[in-house]
């Protein structure tokens, strides 16, 4: 009896490695979210991430994760992206829809979340090798904005 528990406290750690390497992207170079305190997120409060291109000649796909409680007020939400790295450098005014006219959510629901990854920029060439770091703000009226429990960002190579 051991000896099975044994191979089971080693096998059990190398099938679960083995099942997160099996279920990575290997063309995601960044896919992450930041959740939300409280789900009250203020003008003051932008989500950064930075990101390492290595290979500038080929194209990338730049996507914002949002997620939303069922009691989010709006339809849509307005974000602000700030680019920053070796020549680039900007900022620009997103909308996300979130809902139909009449309601319906448009994300994938899991109990009283909703979750969108929405494309922003498409077949994005970066200018050149190194870091970029990417900033990103909600830019709607309220402040804070209720109900929004995480935001992310997901860059890949465009396939």
């Amino acid at each position: 009896m051991k000896a099975v528990r044994k191979l089971f406290f080693i096998l059990l750690p190398a099938l679960a490695m083995l099942f997160q390497s099996g279920c990575t992207d290997p063309n995601a170079i960044l896919d992450q979210n930041t959740a939300i305190e409280n789900h009250n997120w203020s003008y003051s409060n932008r989500i950064k991430y930075t990101v390492k291109i290595d290979d500038p000649a080929i194209l990338y796909n730049l996507y914002i994760n949002l997620r939303v409680t069922g009691d989010y007020r709006y339809s849509n939400i307005f974000v602000l992206i700030r680019r920053n790295g070796p020549k680039l450098k900007g900022v620009t005014r997103y909308e996300v829809k979130l809902a139909n006219p009449d309601g319906e959510w448009l994300g994938q629901g899991s109990g009283n979340l909703y979750s969108y990854q929405v494309p922003f920029r498409t077949g994005f060439k970066f200018p050149e090798k190194g870091s970029y770091e990417f900033e990103i703000e909600q830019n709607m009226r309220d402040n804070p904005l209720h109900e929004v429990s995480d935001v992310g960002l997901r860059v890949e190579k465009a396939k």
